[in-house]
Protein backbone atom coordinates (compact mmCIF):
# COMPACT_ATOMS: atom_id res chain seq x y z
CA UNK A 1 0.00 0.00 0.00
CA UNK A 2 1.54 3.48 -0.79
CA UNK A 3 2.23 5.61 2.09
CA UNK A 4 -1.05 8.11 3.56
CA UNK A 5 -1.06 11.84 2.45
CA UNK A 6 -1.48 13.76 5.28
CA UNK A 7 -2.35 16.81 2.96
CA UNK A 8 -5.44 15.03 1.85
CA UNK A 9 -6.09 13.49 5.01
CA UNK A 10 -5.99 17.22 6.72
CA UNK A 11 -8.20 18.51 4.07
CA UNK A 12 -11.45 17.81 6.34
CA UNK A 13 -8.93 17.75 9.56
CA UNK A 14 -12.15 19.40 11.90
CA UNK A 15 -13.93 16.40 10.58
CA UNK A 16 -11.87 14.20 11.55
CA UNK A 17 -10.53 15.69 14.99
CA UNK A 18 -14.08 16.44 16.04
CA UNK A 19 -14.55 12.34 17.08
CA UNK A 20 -11.47 12.23 19.10
CA UNK A 21 -12.46 15.80 20.80
CA UNK A 22 -15.54 13.70 21.43
CA UNK A 23 -13.62 10.40 23.45
CA UNK A 24 -11.77 12.92 25.04
CA UNK A 25 -14.18 14.31 26.89
CA UNK A 26 -15.49 11.46 28.17
CA UNK A 27 -12.80 9.80 29.81
CA UNK A 28 -12.42 9.74 33.45
CA UNK A 29 -9.10 10.12 34.25
CA UNK A 30 -7.83 13.66 36.32
CA UNK A 31 -4.38 13.56 35.63
CA UNK A 32 -2.84 11.16 33.50
CA UNK A 33 0.92 11.36 33.41
CA UNK A 34 1.87 8.74 30.50
CA UNK A 35 -0.46 8.62 27.52
CA UNK A 36 0.16 7.39 24.01
CA UNK A 37 -1.80 7.68 21.30
CA UNK A 38 -2.07 5.02 18.71
CA UNK A 39 -2.23 6.22 14.90
CA UNK A 40 -1.49 9.72 15.78
CA UNK A 41 -0.94 10.45 11.90
CA UNK A 42 0.17 13.77 11.58
CA UNK A 43 -0.90 14.58 15.17
CA UNK A 44 -4.24 16.46 15.10
CA UNK A 45 -5.75 14.05 18.04
CA UNK A 46 -2.29 14.22 19.86
CA UNK A 47 -2.86 17.78 19.89
CA UNK A 48 -6.23 17.17 21.70
CA UNK A 49 -4.72 14.66 24.31
CA UNK A 50 -2.44 17.93 25.28
CA UNK A 51 -5.20 20.19 25.34
CA UNK A 52 -6.97 18.58 27.35
CA UNK A 53 -4.00 17.07 29.86
CA UNK A 54 -1.11 19.85 29.37
CA UNK A 55 1.55 18.30 31.38
CA UNK A 56 1.06 14.82 30.55
CA UNK A 57 3.96 13.13 28.72
CA UNK A 58 2.21 11.93 25.59
CA UNK A 59 3.96 9.69 23.00
CA UNK A 60 2.76 9.42 19.60
CA UNK A 61 2.75 6.42 17.41
CA UNK A 62 2.14 5.12 13.57
CA UNK A 63 3.23 3.48 11.26
CA UNK A 64 3.78 6.03 8.17
CA UNK A 65 6.43 7.51 8.07
CA UNK A 66 4.62 10.88 5.69
CA UNK A 67 2.37 10.63 9.37
CA UNK A 68 5.41 11.13 11.61
CA UNK A 69 6.86 13.76 9.17
CA UNK A 70 3.72 15.70 9.38
CA UNK A 71 3.30 15.52 13.11
CA UNK A 72 7.02 15.82 13.32
CA UNK A 73 6.85 19.40 11.72
CA UNK A 74 3.61 20.35 13.37
CA UNK A 75 5.09 19.95 16.84
CA UNK A 76 8.85 19.58 17.00
CA UNK A 77 9.05 18.81 20.63
CA UNK A 78 6.54 16.17 20.56
CA UNK A 79 7.55 12.97 20.81
CA UNK A 80 6.47 10.69 17.85
CA UNK A 81 7.94 7.03 17.04
CA UNK A 82 7.52 5.19 13.81
CA UNK A 83 5.77 1.30 14.44
CA UNK A 84 3.58 -0.83 13.62
CA UNK A 85 0.55 -0.95 15.58
CA UNK A 86 0.04 -5.01 15.02
CA UNK A 87 3.38 -5.62 17.03
CA UNK A 88 4.00 -2.55 19.11
CA UNK A 89 4.80 -2.73 22.90
CA UNK A 90 5.78 -0.43 25.67
CA UNK A 91 8.57 -0.43 27.76
CA UNK A 92 6.24 0.79 30.08
CA UNK A 93 2.39 0.92 30.67
CA UNK A 94 0.61 4.03 30.28
CA UNK A 95 -2.23 5.67 32.21
CA UNK A 96 -3.85 5.89 29.21
CA UNK A 97 -3.75 4.33 25.63
CA UNK A 98 -5.88 5.90 23.08
CA UNK A 99 -6.45 5.39 19.22
CA UNK A 100 -8.74 7.49 17.44
CA UNK A 101 -9.93 6.09 13.56
CA UNK A 102 -6.59 4.07 13.34
CA UNK A 103 -7.24 0.05 14.93
CA UNK A 104 -9.69 -0.55 12.03
CA UNK A 105 -6.56 -1.29 9.91
CA UNK A 106 -5.54 -3.79 12.29
CA UNK A 107 -6.80 -7.13 12.10
CA UNK A 108 -7.95 -9.61 15.06
CA UNK A 109 -9.49 -7.49 17.23
CA UNK A 110 -10.42 -10.32 19.84
CA UNK A 111 -6.87 -10.57 20.60
CA UNK A 112 -5.78 -6.69 19.74
CA UNK A 113 -7.89 -5.32 22.02
CA UNK A 114 -6.89 -7.51 24.91
CA UNK A 115 -3.74 -7.01 24.68
CA UNK A 116 -3.60 -3.23 23.95
CA UNK A 117 -5.64 -3.35 27.53
CA UNK A 118 -3.04 -5.08 29.11
CA UNK A 119 -0.51 -1.60 28.14
CA UNK A 120 -2.99 0.21 30.48
CA UNK A 121 -1.97 0.72 34.15
CA UNK A 122 -3.47 0.29 37.25
CA UNK A 123 -6.45 3.18 37.22
CA UNK A 124 -5.86 4.12 33.68
CA UNK A 125 -8.03 3.13 30.42
CA UNK A 126 -8.08 2.09 27.15
CA UNK A 127 -10.10 4.84 24.85
CA UNK A 128 -10.26 3.84 21.44
CA UNK A 129 -13.25 5.28 18.64
CA UNK A 130 -13.16 3.94 15.18
CA UNK A 131 -15.49 3.82 12.19
CA UNK A 132 -18.35 1.64 11.59
CA UNK A 133 -17.26 -0.02 8.70
CA UNK A 134 -20.63 -2.30 8.86
CA UNK A 135 -21.64 0.51 6.39
CA UNK A 136 -25.06 1.05 8.54
CA UNK A 137 -26.09 4.25 7.70
CA UNK A 138 -22.81 4.74 5.02
CA UNK A 139 -24.29 4.23 1.32
CA UNK A 140 -20.95 5.47 0.17
CA UNK A 141 -19.56 1.91 1.59
CA UNK A 142 -21.73 -0.32 -0.54
CA UNK A 143 -21.48 2.65 -3.17
CA UNK A 144 -17.52 1.23 -3.14
CA UNK A 145 -18.14 -2.74 -3.03
CA UNK A 146 -20.56 -2.24 -5.81
CA UNK A 147 -17.64 -0.36 -7.87
CA UNK A 148 -15.30 -2.89 -6.76
CA UNK A 149 -16.96 -5.84 -7.81
CA UNK A 150 -17.65 -4.22 -11.49
CA UNK A 151 -16.34 -6.47 -14.38
CA UNK A 152 -13.46 -4.69 -14.95
CA UNK A 153 -12.07 -3.93 -11.44
CA UNK A 154 -13.43 -7.49 -9.67
CA UNK A 155 -10.11 -9.09 -9.96
CA UNK A 156 -7.92 -6.24 -10.14
CA UNK A 157 -9.09 -4.86 -6.89
CA UNK A 158 -9.77 -8.28 -4.89
CA UNK A 159 -6.60 -7.78 -2.67
CA UNK A 160 -8.05 -4.59 -1.37
CA UNK A 161 -11.45 -6.03 -0.64
CA UNK A 162 -11.43 -6.65 3.72
CA UNK A 163 -8.11 -4.11 4.61
CA UNK A 164 -10.74 -2.61 7.34
CA UNK A 165 -12.65 -3.97 9.80
CA UNK A 166 -14.64 -2.87 12.85
CA UNK A 167 -16.84 -5.11 15.10
CA UNK A 168 -20.44 -4.51 16.70
CA UNK A 169 -20.27 -2.70 20.49
CA UNK A 170 -21.37 -6.29 21.65
CA UNK A 171 -18.75 -7.69 20.50
CA UNK A 172 -15.71 -5.09 22.18
CA UNK A 173 -17.91 -5.84 25.51
CA UNK A 174 -17.67 -10.04 25.85
CA UNK A 175 -13.86 -9.49 24.59
CA UNK A 176 -12.83 -6.73 27.72
CA UNK A 177 -15.22 -6.22 30.16
CA UNK A 178 -13.42 -9.69 32.09
CA UNK A 179 -10.79 -7.80 32.16
CA UNK A 180 -11.94 -3.75 33.25
CA UNK A 181 -13.61 -2.82 36.16
CA UNK A 182 -16.12 -0.45 34.17
CA UNK A 183 -16.68 -0.64 30.46
CA UNK A 184 -18.44 2.38 28.38
CA UNK A 185 -19.44 1.85 24.93
CA UNK A 186 -21.49 4.35 22.59
CA UNK A 187 -21.97 4.90 18.75
CA UNK A 188 -22.38 8.56 17.24
CA UNK A 189 -23.69 9.02 13.84
CA UNK A 190 -21.89 12.20 12.71
CA UNK A 191 -23.19 14.46 10.06
CA UNK A 192 -20.74 16.43 7.87
CA UNK A 193 -21.81 18.82 5.53
CA UNK A 194 -19.64 18.59 2.36
CA UNK A 195 -19.71 20.63 -0.66
CA UNK A 196 -20.48 18.09 -3.15
CA UNK A 197 -20.37 13.95 -4.22
CA UNK A 198 -16.86 15.02 -5.18
CA UNK A 199 -15.70 15.87 -1.32
CA UNK A 200 -17.02 12.75 -0.05
CA UNK A 201 -15.09 10.47 -2.57
CA UNK A 202 -12.19 12.56 -1.86
CA UNK A 203 -12.68 12.02 1.96
CA UNK A 204 -12.52 8.58 1.66
CA UNK A 205 -9.69 8.40 -0.78
CA UNK A 206 -7.52 9.23 2.00
CA UNK A 207 -8.76 6.37 3.98
CA UNK A 208 -10.84 3.36 3.15
CA UNK A 209 -10.93 4.48 -0.59
CA UNK A 210 -6.57 4.31 -1.04
CA UNK A 211 -6.29 0.47 -0.96
CA UNK A 212 -8.94 -0.06 -3.75
CA UNK A 213 -6.70 2.83 -5.77
CA UNK A 214 -3.35 1.32 -5.06
CA UNK A 215 -4.49 -1.55 -6.32
CA UNK A 216 -5.04 -0.45 -9.78
CA UNK A 217 -1.74 -0.46 -12.16
CA UNK A 218 -2.18 3.31 -13.78
CA UNK A 219 -3.18 6.49 -13.11
CA UNK A 220 -6.05 5.96 -15.49
CA UNK A 221 -8.04 2.99 -14.25
CA UNK A 222 -7.71 5.27 -10.85
CA UNK A 223 -9.50 8.21 -12.43
CA UNK A 224 -11.98 6.11 -14.11
CA UNK A 225 -12.49 4.28 -11.04
CA UNK A 226 -12.91 7.84 -8.79
CA UNK A 227 -15.12 8.48 -12.08
CA UNK A 228 -17.78 5.54 -11.57
CA UNK A 229 -17.61 6.62 -7.61
CA UNK A 230 -18.16 10.35 -7.75
CA UNK A 231 -21.51 9.55 -10.31
CA UNK A 232 -22.79 6.54 -7.74
CA UNK A 233 -22.34 9.14 -4.75
CA UNK A 234 -23.85 11.85 -6.41
CA UNK A 235 -26.64 9.53 -7.27
CA UNK A 236 -27.47 8.39 -4.00
CA UNK A 237 -26.72 11.59 -1.78
CA UNK A 238 -29.05 14.06 -2.38
CA UNK A 239 -28.15 18.07 -2.30
CA UNK A 240 -29.65 20.13 0.18
CA UNK A 241 -31.25 23.51 -0.59
CA UNK A 242 -28.33 25.54 -0.58
CA UNK A 243 -26.11 22.86 -2.93
CA UNK A 244 -24.57 21.06 -0.14
CA UNK A 245 -24.61 17.56 0.59
CA UNK A 246 -24.91 15.53 4.15
CA UNK A 247 -22.22 13.19 4.73
CA UNK A 248 -23.53 10.86 7.06
CA UNK A 249 -20.90 8.91 9.28
CA UNK A 250 -21.25 6.22 12.49
CA UNK A 251 -18.45 5.95 14.38
CA UNK A 252 -18.01 3.21 17.57
CA UNK A 253 -16.73 4.51 20.58
CA UNK A 254 -15.40 2.74 23.95
CA UNK A 255 -13.12 3.07 27.44
CA UNK A 256 -12.07 0.53 29.22
CA UNK A 257 -10.78 1.04 32.62
CA UNK A 258 -8.08 -1.30 34.58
Amino acid sequence: MSDWNPNLYLKFANERTQPSIDLISRIALAQPAQIVDLGCGPGNSTKALRQRWPTAHIVGVDNSPEMIAAATKADPNGHWQLADLSTWQPDAPFDLVFSNATLQWVKHHDTLMPRLLQMVAAGGALAVQMPDTSGLGMPVRHILAQVADLPQWRARVATAKGTTHTERPAFYYDILRPHCRHLELWETEYNHVLDSATAIVEWISATSLRPYLDALDTETHRQEFLAEMVQRVAEVYGTQYDGKVLFPFRRVFFIAYR
